[in-house]
């Protein structure tokens, strides 16, 4: 198997200079650069840059990964507009993920290694484009994607079995969130287990009549500052409102259920499996009854179209054992085989095997032929 790599940047937050493209086009003569990314791939030989290093000067976002099953996602977040340590208790149990300060930024490293990916041309610039909206999410407040990561360490067994989910559900998954558990393989019944129980708030923030009494209830300095920020185009204002209305909504959506544990949302898992597995064969079970059915039909037709023709049926096996090539030799035996089942409903069986015996022995030197009469018995 060939190698194959695939490296794509984005850049959302600033875009990118004339001299910054000139910059990276040092690293690769090759590359697709435009204002707002980078992209690249290799089938032999390997980038010459720092995907760390154009993290932290350049880009918001980077996706990697390698036919040999190595993958991963970098996403830059400004650091004022993030809880590092609410965000480090979801980390702590995975070695997969790696979160570092650069400047007045948090990076976000995920990883994984030794999955099995199939490359299709046409999917390579899908992936970031799906999943970028999670650094969007993120700084609005939005931490389900660290839950997907707390799954990961689940099923390495890092994860003590009684250890209790770090929120009450991660439901209704947005697209980006689906495409993450694919990208990185986690298990698709693990994912549906902890998607069973919704999120505390809803994942587009909260609605209009709930966040009217908390910006009504902010001080008249508050406001006026966030008000100047918009007024000066500071990036990210609408997520960093989202994010404080959200957080002091929190405490009024705390989930009514207890938090399920890891044990449970692996045996919940295990029981979607098995009804899966159940569905999909009492689905394949039904497909074989209908073409069975359908299949006894058309023989039906064939039995009943050779019933009217009569002996010159088996003037047809003749011709086409007589044209000495594989083609004849089949439709020979298909012709015998349902002469076979005709005799049969005729009960005319005896016959029918006296003149295949006959056909056996005027035939005897085609071992070809003969190979194909044994399914007759």
């Amino acid at each position: 198997m060939s190698e194959y790599q695939y490296y794509e940047f984005q850049a959302v937050d600033r875009p990118l200079s004339n001299a910054d493209r000139r910059a990276l086009r040092d690293l690769s003569s090759r590359a697709r650069i435009t204002a707002t990314s980078f992209t690249n791939f290799y089938e032999w030989g390997d980038f010459k840059g720092d995907p760390d290093e154009l993290m932290e000067r350049w880009f918001d976002l980077h996706l990697y990964w390698a036919n040999w099953g190595s993958r991963r996602l970098m996403i830059k977040l400004p650091a004022r507009l993030v809880d590092r340590d609410r965000m480090g208790a979801f980390l702590g149990a995975t070695d997969d993920v790696m979160l570092r300060v650069a400047g007045e930024n948090v990076i976000i490293s995920i990883s994984r290694d030794e999955l099995e990916f199939e490359h299709r041309d046409d999917d390579d610039s899908g992936w970031l484009a799906v999943l970028a909206p999670l650094r969007a999410d993120l700084i609005a407040g939005d931490l389900r994607l660290f839950y997907l990561l707390w799954l990961m360490a689940v099923e390495t067994d890092t994860i003590e079995p009684d250890e209790p989910e770090p929120m009450p559900g991660i439901g209704p998954l947005t697209e980006a969130l689906e495409a993450f558990a694919a990208f990185f393989g986690i298990d698709r019944e693990l994912v549906q287990a902890a998607a069973e129980r919704s999120a505390t708030t809803a994942h587009d923030g909260p609605a209009p009549d709930m966040a009217r009494p908390v910006v009504a209830a902010m001080s008249d300095a508050e406001k006026t500052s966030l008000l100047m920020r918009f007024f000066s185009d500071e990036p990210h204002m609408s997520a960093e409102l989202r994010a404080t209305i959200r957080a002091r909504l929190e405490p009024e959506t705390i989930s009514p259920d207890p938090l399920r544990t890891a044990a449970d949302l692996q045996a919940r898992a295990e029981g979607i499996r098995l009804a899966r597995k159940r569905a999909e064969a009492e689905l394949a079970e039904a497909q074989r009854r209908l073409q069975a059915e359908a299949a006894g039909k058309a023989r039906d037709v064939r039995l009943e179209t050779l019933r009217q023709r009569g002996e010159n049926v088996w003037g047809e096996v003749e011709i086409e054992i007589g044209r000495r090539n594989p083609a004849g030799y089949d439709k020979a035996a298909a012709l015998l085989s349902d002469l076979a089942a005709l005799a049969e409903r005729q009960g005319s069986t005896e016959e029918f095997h006296v003149r295949l015996r006959s056909i056996r022995e005027r035939h005897a030197g085609k071992g070809r032929f003969l190979e194909r009469l044994v399914t007759l018995g």
